[in-house]
């Protein structure tokens, strides 16, 4: 990958998140100027509040109280969800791994199926019990399945993979139970939170997400040339000097931190975390310190045009659109690129 074709490739993917911020800004039932939407932004920053002068209150509110946070909430779940699908796949060295496979979804769902159906109401800061709930049980699934998953000090890939998938259905079928003893209401809801969505999220939700995701985020990259090494396998990783089980130890602990952030307040939203690492190593390669700045950067996109798209067709889950649109991609993917192949 030479470095003419990676400046190439950053420039486009920049502009491709520049254009879809704007259109996530101006696009929804109520359509706005770009122009409008960009005064209303510039409006709010120190010495630039004389350009507030004639914008539409009600466009002001519709920015800065609807879709910016929501816009804001679509680039750090996009962000979150692909990065963490990265470091998996690179952690099991296996291109059909994703957060859901050490069992960040199915506690998630579990936490807020209970908090849903059993009516909990302690809010904190704002912020709703479902979402809190969602993180508490997507931690705490991913704990259990790499305290079981633990042998001899180490942690082989292969059973924690398998008591991934254990822990996964043992919480499904909890939440399963749980879900029998609600009412239709409060059914259709966790439905609903299971196929994915922003739609009537603000900034309290941004404000739980960010702290999580920067710190996470941050810390994986730092692990960029140890994911590199990883790829070699383990015993050539500890022929080059890494500590491979304390460094798999932080990877897991962070990209599931960074995945949970993010089901937790946007719902189970498939195929990101799965098509972009993908479509980015096409890209630019498999070098982990440009690989997960551009996973990031893919998944902010998709899902901000998944969630505009969502939004256009009358509030429907954004997870139906990533499904209809990650399923067919993944499996053209699947056929050109044999190596993929599990």
């Amino acid at each position: 990958m030479t470095a003419r074709r990676r400046r190439i490739a950053g420039v486009l993917v920049f502009l491709a998140l520049v254009a879809s911020c704007l259109a996530g800004l101006c696009v929804g039932p109520s359509m706005l100027p770009a122009s409008h939407a960009a005064r209303v932004l510039l409006a709010e920053l120190p010495g630039l509040d004389s350009l507030a002068a004639g914008v539409d209150p009600q466009h002001r509110d519709i920015v800065l109280n609807l879709r910016l946070p929501r816009l804001v909430l679509a680039l750090l779940v996009g962000c979150g969800l692909a990065v963490a699908g990265c470091v998996m796949q690179s952690f099991f060295q296996n291109p059909m791994a994703e957060p859901s496979i050490v069992g960040v979804s199915a506690g998630a769902t579990l936490g807020a199926t209970i908090a849903t159906i059993f009516g909990l109401n302690v809010w904190i800061a704002g912020l709703s019990p479902v979402p809190i709930a969602a993180f508490i049980g997507a931690l705490i699934a991913t704990t259990v399945v790499y305290l079981l998953s633990r042998r001899g000090g180490k942690t082989p890939v292969t059973v924690l993979l398998l008591t991934g998938v254990a822990v996964a259905s043992f919480a499904s079928a909890i939440s399963a139970v749980v879900l029998l003893r609600g009412q239709r209401g409060d059914m259709n809801q966790v439905v609903y939170w299971m196929m994915g969505s922003l739609s009537n999220r603000g900034w309290p939700e941004v404000r739980m997400v960010v702290p999580y995701a920067v710190f996470s985020l941050a810390a994986i990259y730092v692990f960029g040339r140890d994911l590199n090494v990883l790829l070699l396998g383990d015993e050539s990783a500890r022929y080059l000097g890494l500590d491979v089980d304390k460094v798999k130890l932080a990877l897991l602990a962070l990209s599931s931190l960074l995945a949970a952030s993010a089901v937790s307040v946007s719902g189970i939203i498939g195929f990101v975390g799965l098509i972009v690492p993908h479509i980015m190593r096409l890209l630019v390669g498999p070098d982990h310190r440009v690989l997960l700045p551009f996973a990031a950067a893919g998944g902010a996109i998709v899902l901000v045009l998944s969630d505009m798209a969502a939004n256009l067709a009358g509030e429907i889950p954004v997870g139906v659109i990533t499904a209809f649109v990650g399923c067919p991609f993944f499996l053209y993917l699947l056929h050109r690129r044999r190596e993929y192949d599990v």
